[in-house]
């Protein structure tokens, strides 16, 4: 990949890598509260929880670490993805899910119950990652047809595709998760995704830090990840797609396909010291920490 792409990826993000403790032990759970976990919403009490996307995760971390300060109990964590805090929320688990993909009708009708209330804090871009040893062999982006063809299995070796004479491995989204349901848009539009390849070089990942640890640690693997978390990791680039890179502009316009909104959820509207949390980060404040970790402000897309 070009030094421009590279900067791309510095103008889009604008972000310090974090490698503290707090990040690298979190790919199943960030917790910055004192107890307990996403089991069960505490009536009566201000302790607050939250779960779900590990995208929206690492500013809601930053969020409750602030409020800590202000004597807020708040516990962050990460358990099944954006689909897993939806349905934490809709069975009465927690205050608030985490989410990088929009409510749909059938999330409604599961839990008619539930008074989904989402609010948008930011945006996110994805990108089709690949490693370095793939860029700097040919490959300097990928059409929509080729993108499909690596996820479907079609395209086995990425000399396919302008690339190295090196074998593809794609790690994939499991179900629910927010990443995929960008992907599955972007390649198939509201059509249905076809069934994984049953191939030994093909494997399903949880969370984004678990998906960029497996890229740097496999030749030839490619996976979609928030382009947010390679910053910092120049073994690992995100590729133009039909022509379009993710950069900033790109983003904002909409001219870049695969953005995504981050969300928190309530069950209802926010009140309390759940509405005290979620107006913290959207405050001019709170919005500085979506650049950290590469994701565009409120004000960045124009909301």
């Amino acid at each position: 990949m070009s030094a421009e792409t590279r900067t791309r990826a510095a103008r889009l993000t604008g972000r310090r890598v974090r490698q503290g403790a707090s990040l690298a032990s979190a790919s199943l759970l960030l917790s910055v509260a004192l107890t307990g976990c996403a089991g069960s919403a505490k009536a009566g009490s201000d302790a607050i929880q939250a779960s779900g996307s590990t995208t929206v995760a690492p500013v809601a971390s930053d969020a409750a670490e602030a409020l800590k300060a202000k004597g807020l109990d708040i516990t962050v964590a990460t358990q099944g993805g954006s689909a897993g805090g939806i349905s934490q929320l809709g069975a009465g688990q927690i205050d608030i899910a985490l989410s990088s993909k929009p409510l749909s009708e059938e999330d409604r009708k599961t839990y008619p119950g539930t008074d989904f209330v989402p609010t948008q804090i930011g945006a996110d871009a994805v990108g089709v990652i690949i490693t370095r040893e793939v860029a700097d062999g040919g490959v300097k982006g990928l059409s929509k047809a080729q993108v499909a063809g690596l996820f479907e299995g079609k395209i086995t070796n990425w000399k396919e595709v302008g690339g190295p004479d090196l074998p593809v491995f794609v790690y994939d989204k499991e179900p629910g998760r927010g990443t995929r349901e960008v992907l599955d848009k972007f390649i198939y539009g509201e059509g249905e995704a076809p069934a994984p390849p049953k191939s030994a070089n093909y494997a399903i990942v949880g969370g984004n830090l678990e998906t960029r640890t497996k890229l740097k640690s496999t030749r030839g693997s490619i996976a979609p990840l928030s382009t947010g978390f390679i910053e910092g990791h120049p073994d690992l680039v995100a590729v133009p797609l039909d022509g379009v890179a993710p950069t900033l502009a790109n983003v904002t316009s909409g001219k870049y396909p695969m953005t995504r909104p981050l969300f928190m959820i309530t069950n209802g509207k926010p009140k309390g010291t759940v509405k005290q949390y979620i107006d913290y980060i959207l405050s001019p404040e709170g919005q500085k920490l979506l650049p950290e970790h590469g994701y565009l402000t409120r004000e960045q897309m124009g909301l």
